[in-house]
């Protein structure tokens, strides 16, 4: 009975996460009346999962590699912004989006060199870059929305490509899953994903070994900021308006989904299968205490105490496996 309990504990925190996720679904659907399983209901998970999701996918490959990226709620609304106005000078749609990504690769480059040449933890560094484009981008827009559609034709092809439907399934979501398995490839066959957990788990290690950890993690700040430049038009392209207040929050509930999903906040221990599972367990908490009528402070509250709870759990697991 004792091996039993132990090898229960050794389970990997994926595997609670996946349990929970289950009886998640239950309790909801049950409480909103069964409108959380709605195929209105669904289809607007698929809508809105990819926002949070895509970008957390990268956030999970970054902390699995030891490091941290805050700056992610304010690189997502200055990405959008580059995007419309780049729309409004006549660039097109194809050339202004891969410039937008290009802009994202750049503010994750901006990152990594500030962490890494000037050895400030990630945590410091991106919560200053954080509040530095977030005030670049309030006096750049005054905080302005704007319309989308007067700089795009109706329903282009880009669009369609974008945020259409695919036998009554978003294409977000499709994206979400293509993105998620090609990531997975590359942190679980590739030897880049040999990099990145060798550096998340003891960088000096790592580099006595031949990896070039500052290359690593440098890759993976720019994975992040690609992530939020293709984020950035999803929404862009979804709500069919600029907001600056777009993506604020992200950067907690994408550290919460990457902790859900098993993912060390030291480094070196996670997988992107244990990633999708703590995004989708986030959003279904997120949205089931709203159709369960649970304020929004409530949720929030919900959240933290998640996290908490899901830490705990996680550090138990790895004890026990060691």
């Amino acid at each position: 009975m004792s091996n039993n309990r132990k090898s229960i504990f050794r389970l990997p925190v994926e595997f609670y996460t996946f349990i929970v996720l289950i009886c998640l679904l239950a309790i909801f659907s049950v409480a909103s009346n069964y409108r959380f399983l709605s195929y209105e209901n669904l289809r607007a998970l698929g809508r809105l999962l990819p926002d949070l999701g895509i970008v957390s996918l990268g956030i999970a490959m970054l902390m699995i590699a030891g490091e941290f990226d805050l700056s992610i709620s304010s690189q997502i609304p200055l990405c959008s912004f580059i995007m419309i106005q780049l729309l409004k000078l006549g660039l097109g749609e194809v050339p202004s989006f891969f410039v937008t990504l290009g802009v994202g690769a750049i503010l994750g480059l901006i990152n990594a060199m500030i962490t890494i040449k000037g050895r400030i933890p990630s945590f410091i560094t991106t919560l200053g870059t954080m509040l530095l484009w977030r005030g670049v981008l309030y006096v750049w827009s005054g905080m302005m929305p704007i319309a989308l559609r007067p700089y795009i034709p109706e329903r282009s092809i880009f669009e369609e490509i974008l945020v259409s439907d695919i036998f009554g399934v978003p294409v977000q979501i499709v994206w979400f899953a293509g993105i998620a398995l090609v990531l997975g490839f590359i942190l679980h066959r590739h030897k880049f994903g040999n990099w990145i957990y060798a550096t998340g788990d003891n960088e000096a290690a790592a580099r006595a070994m031949g990896v070039n950890t500052t290359l690593t993690k440098t890759i993976c700040f720019m994975i992040v900021g690609t992530l939020c430049g293709f984020v950035a038009t999803l929404q862009l392209y979804r709500i069919e308006s600029f907001a600056a207040t777009q993506g604020i929050g992200f950067e907690f509930k994408a550290i919460a989904a990457c902790v859900l999903g098993g993912i060390s906040l030291t480094g070196g221990v996670g997988s992107m299968v244990g990633a999708v599972i703590g995004i989708l367990t986030m959003q279904t908490i997120d949205t089931g205490l709203i159709l369960a009528g649970v304020p929004v402070f409530g949720v929030t509250t919900f959240i933290g105490l998640v996290i908490i709870i899901f830490s705990l759990i996680a550090t138990a697991a790895q004890r026990r496996t060691r």
